[in-house]
């Protein structure tokens, strides 16, 4: 099969482009084929300027490499979008950036408890709820969400820019880019309310970017995801952006329309959550409920989107560090375990908690970790790729837009979907408020442990004050409403000063 980053695996050495910068180029001048090496450069230099550099105050790649150059043909054009990926795709769960959101928000909410006696001050932050601008924590995403923006940003200015490529290719990737734009600022702006709101890559404007309203920054995310159903195919397309494929690791018009439809929710426009959804659930050529065995393998029909593992010898990293040794936690590599809330959450006879949890018992403690992801070993073969969307939570969207509309049976349908998959009768609840509760319920037995997800859903209920109330006290910190929102980093706001801390930091 052809895989999308077969030619460009290479690019995986952006994991250390601060410790060796530029010099990658050279090293890799003889292993990239000459249409890559541009390409290349142009992303190496962006990726080192601003992974080693902070935010906003990122000088500019070279002039000659994001103009024409790069851009003037549609191998290197492709090969600056799929760096992003395949960036994107290498970042473990612990590195922080947009990939540690299955564990730094997790550990947040409820979902995630930490081995007694860890060191790790970062993850010990995110448990207790105690982040502080001073220390690393927070910043996490911050520090590596933005400096990829600046690269979606360069790329959507080259593409836009662009003479000589074929039009269809040159549409994809603009459609590519702005969906990934919108993909960056969905968390950004759930983790930090208002921010810069960055579209451009002026760094003596982005610099002294005040923070946009949060109402701002979800208007730009549909914006762009209008845009992107526009511009994107309908098919999975493969590294030609020619050809279609199996491979569901290339954004697609379906990609935009699930993330679109989850705006929607969040944004409580519940007519177009729904119709978003529906979208999406009616194109059974592409899309259907796979078992609960099948959801999380590479090319399944409930994939939606998925990201290839880039690290040779490995499946996905989120096995790696969610799959507890036989000996149990302990205080270094593997201190992350479900916490008793998250196990309590499940009804007796519901099938996930079999499929998609393994245990281990150790000095007669039985510990409970996350398995929806089962090949933690190096050099076995590649059966799983990172699930980023899928088509299960697009019934859970659909069922809390119904019922917000007072459209009992259609919600208590979707729900039922879900529930029947997992071996669970159907619901019970048929009064609003009672739907609404089972629906939440419903998330958090089905997307534990996927992208924050849990974290994000007690925050946008209102549901977080009065759940974090009774959950940090006992993960030893001490609630307060302000912690919902992580803090700016501290260099931020001593850099630019039209910045300001969130409330409480």
């Amino acid at each position: 099969m052809y895989s999308l980053y077969n030619k460009l695996s290479v690019l995986s050495l952006f994991q250390h482009v601060c410790k060796i910068g530029i010099f990658n180029f050279f090293i890799c001048r003889n292993v990239l084929s000459k249409r890559f090496t541009l390409a290349f450069l142009f992303l190496n230099l962006i990726l080192f300027q601003t992974g080693c550099k902070k935010l906003v105050e990122v000088d500019p790649p070279v002039t000659s490499l994001t103009g024409s150059n790069v851009f003037s043909s549609d191998a290197t054009a492709i090969a600056v979008v799929t760096g992003i990926y395949i960036n994107m795709s290498q970042s473990g769960l612990s590195e922080g950036g947009i990939t540690s959101m299955s564990l730094l928000a997790g550990l947040s909410s409820d979902e995630l408890a930490l081995f007694n006696g860890v060191t790790n001050i970062t993850y010990i932050g995110y448990y207790q709820n105690a982040l502080s601008n001073s220390n690393t924590g927070g910043s996490d995403f911050w520090n590596k969400i933005y400096p990829s923006l600046y690269v979606v940003n360069s790329a959507i200015e080259g593409l836009v820019n662009a003479v000589n490529l074929t039009p269809a290719i040159k549409q994809q990737l603009i459609g590519e880019a702005k969906f990934m734009r919108a993909f960056y600022y969905f968390y950004l702006v759930n983790l930090y309310g208002d921010l810069p709101l960055i579209t451009g890559i002026d760094y003596t404007i982005n610099g002294t970017l005040s923070r946009s309203s949060s109402k701002q920054v979800w208007q730009q995310i549909i914006s762009d995801l209008k845009d992107a159903q526009n511009l994107l195919s309908d098919n999975y397309l493969d590294a030609t952006l020619i050809n279609t494929s199996l491979e569901r690791v290339r954004p697609n018009r379906g990609a935009a329309t699930a993330l679109l439809a989850r705006v929607y929710l969040y944004s409580k426009d519940w007519v177009n959550a729904e119709n978003q959804a529906t979208v999406v659930i009616t194109n059974s050529l592409l899309y259907s409920l796979t078992t609960l065995e099948n959801s999380f393998l590479k090319n399944n029909l409930e994939a939606i989107w998925q990201l290839q593992p880039v690290n040779l010898g490995q499946n996905t990293l989120t096995a790696i560090q969610f799959i507890l040794p036989v000996s149990g936690p302990n205080s270094d590599n593997f201190s992350v375990y479900l916490s008793s809330f998250q196990m309590n959450s499940f009804e007796v006879g519901d099938q996930r908690r079999y499929s998609w949890i393994d245990s281990v018992k150790a000095k007669g403690v039985t510990y409970y970790y996350p398995y929806k992801y089962k090949v933690n070993k190096a050099d076995e073969e590649v059966t799983e790729y990172q699930v980023v969307l899928r088509l299960a939570e697009l019934y859970l969207i659909r069922a809390e837009a119904r019922v917000e509309q007072n459209n009992i049976s259609g919600a208590q349908a979707d729900l039922n979907k879900i529930r029947n998959r997992a071996g669970l009768s159907d619901t019970k609840a048929t009064a609003v408020s009672e739907l609404l509760v089972a629906i939440q319920h419903e998330r958090q037995t089905e997307l534990f442990t996927e992208w924050g997800d849990r974290w994000l859903d007690l925050k946008r209920t209102g549901e977080v004050d009065a759940v974090m109330g009774i959950v940090t006290p006992k993960k030893g910190g001490d609630w307060n409403t302000n912690w919902q929102l992580y803090p700016i980093p501290l260099y931020e706001l001593q850099r630019n000063h039209n910045l300001f801390q969130n409330k409480g930091y």
